[in-house]
């Protein structure tokens, strides 16, 4: 399946009144939005899109995510007596056009369910923002997806998987499944060769101590999962054995496609605005993000090179409000970062959140 085919997605539906007064409504009937209810501390709730509808992920299960499939995160803050809301939706790069317009008219359906509250953010399978990574200890990210049948880990049904094991900072890791291939391997992190009733753990010469202790702590469950019914292996990149010849025998010397990145585009800010009956996007500068160019009466898209950031203000028109998400993603198809993650901030109070990203 080609990837990341839904960034080509149309979203120009998105803020027709239509659309506003549907969402509104749905809202209200949104069996799984009826979950989210203050209880007393800061959580975080996870939903998985299957045909159309949401499914809540188990909490055991939160934190993978199937690059077939479309998700829904939201991250709850307890900040003394009130809330603070961060709805992320994450696209795998398998995923379809269709999941990608249900994640993103049921993000900012949610939005509506919290009263505008929250902050709203798009992530990409494989760019995912520093942020969203931080919810999880265990962040993971698996081939397959409803479509594939591969769509849960049981401890009886295994897939054989390559999973590129590496640290985020010292109390959160990173799992993604790579090509199962020799070309996969890098000496700076740790490799699991799963196959089932045989775990490899395969440890780069210039990984890091903590990769290598963490990934070791992670064979150990994943072996205790498996009732015990799982030989563990483990092999330095370095060394002479026939274990190691083994390990590598198992692997195909296939080529392999590098990883989607995206390039650093160039800092810009560009100004949403319907003041001539018309809605449009101009540029009001580049190479610099100043704040004294953001005003209080149009949509704003800030955008890094690494981070587009969208600033909606107070005194904004409601179609530029409701249009902000889809011309976001509309803009960003026109560049030469089209994945990077979208957060969408709305109003003044919140414009402190851009500190470290204004000028």
């Amino acid at each position: 399946m080609e990837e990341y085919n839904w960034k080509d997605t149309n979203m120009a539906l998105f803020g027709s009144d239509e659309e506003r007064s549907i969402k509104k409504e749905a809202a209200k009937t949104e069996k799984a939005w009826q979950q989210i209810r203050p209880v007393g501390k800061s959580t975080l709730l996870v939903w998985r899109i299957n045909k159309f509808n949401l499914e809540v992920v188990k909490s055991e299960d939160i934190g993978t995510f199937y690059s077939g499939d479309s998700y829904i995160v939201l991250n709850i803050e307890k900040v003394g007596d009130d809330y603070n809301y961060d709805v992320h939706f994450w696209i795998g790069k398998k995923s379809t056009q269709d999941e990608y317009v249900t994640a993103a008219y049921k993000t900012v359906e949610l939005d509506t369910f919290l009263d505008d509250k929250a902050i709203q953010h798009r992530e990409v399978d494989g760019l995912e923002s520093k942020q969203f990574k931080s919810y999880f200890t265990k962040f993971r990210t698996l081939e397959g997806g409803y479509d594939s049948g591969f769509n849960h880990i049981k401890p009886n049904e295994f897939k054989t998987r390559l999973i590129h094991f590496r640290d985020i900072d010292s109390s959160h890791v990173e799992l993604r499944e790579v090509p199962y291939s020799r070309n996969s391997l890098v000496s700076e992190d740790v490799f699991i060769l799963d196959l089932g009733s045989l775990a490899y753990q395969w440890i780069g010469s210039k990984s890091g101590k903590y990769e290598r202790f963490k990934s070791a702590e992670y064979l150990l469950k994943l072996k205790s999962e498996r009732y015990g019914r799982c030989k563990i292996q483990v092999l330095e990149e370095n060394e002479n054995s026939h274990e190691l010849k083994e390990f590598l025998a198992k692997l195909p010397n296939t080529e392999i496609t590098a990883p989607s990145k995206n390039n650093c585009g160039m800092k810009a800010v560009h100004r949403l605005s319907d003041e001539d009956g018309e809605m449009k996007l101009s540029l009001v500068c580049k190479e610099v993000l100043p704040r004294s160019v953001i005003t209080q009466d149009d949509v704003y898209f800030i955008d890094n090179g690494s981070h587009l950031y969208v600033y909606i203000g107070d005194q904004c028109s409601t179609q530029e409000k409701r249009n902000a998400l889809s011309n976001a993603h509309e803009y960003l198809k026109g560049t030469s970062h089209p994945l990077v993650p979208i957060s969408v901030v709305c109003g003044s109070e919140k414009l402190t959140l851009l500190n470290n990203i204004l000028e």
